[in-house]
């Protein structure tokens, strides 16, 4: 019965179930985008490993607490001094690596690659699962020490540069400086949106980075030059949170710091990080449930309205059902159900083009999409959710009506 009044009002069906495919279709549509960033964002962190402590200047944990930003912004670079201190000092740690980012074109002949990122770092660099080799091998302390001008490449100037030669030995140019290519970076996880983004990267000795792009911290001028970012890996056997506690009493120490005074450096791992990136999703989450939300709340009162005119149209036929035996709860039943089978189709509809939209995103854009199963289940339920909420309103002033006066209405 539910279904043959839908086809007997085509277009008011149509209409009526518009504001609910929208609602859902975002709701699809955009949790599987946000899922797909997520899942993109947590495998490049994952990367890095569960024991890899970063210290940092400031990082998004900091920037994100409530810190006031003059505050942040009065702290002291971190110096490559540093990362060596720690690794002299703290015997509970396995490798301590330093690097510093630019951004710079690479040259080679007549190819040439976008602004990309340089990083120069330590020779300890590659025991911190940040970058993994492909090919070649990494710079050695005595190459850092004495500045040679040697580079590991990324994926993209590699597909760049050598898309069918070997790049081992090769010369290119960064910047105005030229560097012989001794390694080849293995593929990195992207994050969502920025395609191959983590793959446009090149790795210096941070000696090498300082003479051709500009000072980095050094000594006790900590406000002049690019601040260093650490990676530091503890001993196996040894809990992170120990290591962590030696970092931070050295670091102090170091940047004589009082009891009372709160630390001028971040110390993050990689749960910090995935907690910092759960939060800001669950609020992405919820703004989005709010603005689909809304979407819903005019379809429902679209389906409560034409439900209501469904109910003065059907009048008669209402007093005819209960004159013949029909109980108030099967008159309810009948209308209730007729919304939420409008709803549900909405629903249903809903879910197909946003699971359409995000197959479209991962065709033809590079932002990664997921699907789970779960985002349908949760876009079907609301659609039913709406029916049920929106719909039990003329339902129950369907049921209430007096037989006789519906009989005689006309």
């Amino acid at each position: 019965m539910a279904l043959g009044t839908i086809r007997a009002n085509k277009m008011r069906s149509a209409l009526t179930v518009l504001g609910v495919v929208i609602g859902i279709t975002a709701i699809v549509g955009m949790s599987s985008i946000i899922r797909g960033f997520d899942e993109s964002f947590r495998d490049l962190i994952r990367q890095l490993g569960p024991n890899t402590i970063i210290v940092s200047r400031m990082n998004f944990v900091s920037a994100g607490s409530g810190i006031d930003r003059k505050i942040l912004d009065k702290r002291p670079n971190l110096t490559v001094e540093d990362a060596q201190l720690l690794k002299n000092e703290i015997p509970t740690l396995q490798s301590v690596a330093a690097f510093v980012q630019g951004q710079q074109r690479m040259f080679y002949r007549n190819e040439k690659t976008q602004s990309m990122a340089i990083l120069g770092s330590s020779e300890d660099f590659i025991d911190v699962n940040f970058i993994k080799l492909e090919q070649g091998r990494f710079f050695t302390e005595n190459e850092v020490r004495h500045r040679r001008n040697v580079v590991i490449i990324g994926q993209t100037p590699l597909k760049a540069f050598f898309p069918n030669s070997d790049p081992l030995g090769k010369v290119v140019r960064i910047g105005t400086a030229e560097f012989t290519v001794i390694g080849v970076a293995a593929p990195r996880p992207s994050i969502g949106g920025l395609g191959n983004q983590q793959d446009s990267i090149a790795v210096i000795p941070h000696t090498s980075f300082a003479k051709t792009f500009g000072a980095i911290s050094r000594g006790e001028a900590r406000r002049v030059g690019r601040s260093v970012t650490i990676f530091a890996v503890p001993r196996d056997g040894v809990p992170r949170d120990a290591a962590m506690r030696d970092i931070e009493t050295v670091m102090r120490i170091r940047h004589r710091l009082k009891l009372n005074q709160a630390s001028d450096f971040d110390v993050a791992t990689q749960d910090m990080m995935m907690k910092f990136f759960d939060n800001a999703t669950s609020a992405i989450y919820l703004a989005l449930v709010v603005i689909s939300s809304i979407a819903l709340m005019v379809g429902g009162i679209g389906v409560m309205a034409i439900m209501m005119i469904s109910v003065t149209e059907r009048t008669r036929e209402i007093g005819v059902r209960k004159a013949l035996g029909a109980r108030r709860r099967e008159i309810l039943w009948q209308f209730l159900l007729e919304a939420v089978v409008l709803t549900s189709i909405g629903g249903i509809l809903g879910v197909l083009i946003g699971a359409t939209v995000g197959v479209s995103v991962r065709a033809f854009t590079p932002l990664p999409v997921s699907m789970p199963w779960w985002s349908f289940a949760i876009g079907f339920a609301f659609s039913a959710g709406v029916g049920i909420f929106f719909g039990l309103l003329p339902a129950f002033r369907a049921s209430r009506l007096d037989p006789i006066e519906a009989l005689r209405y006309e």
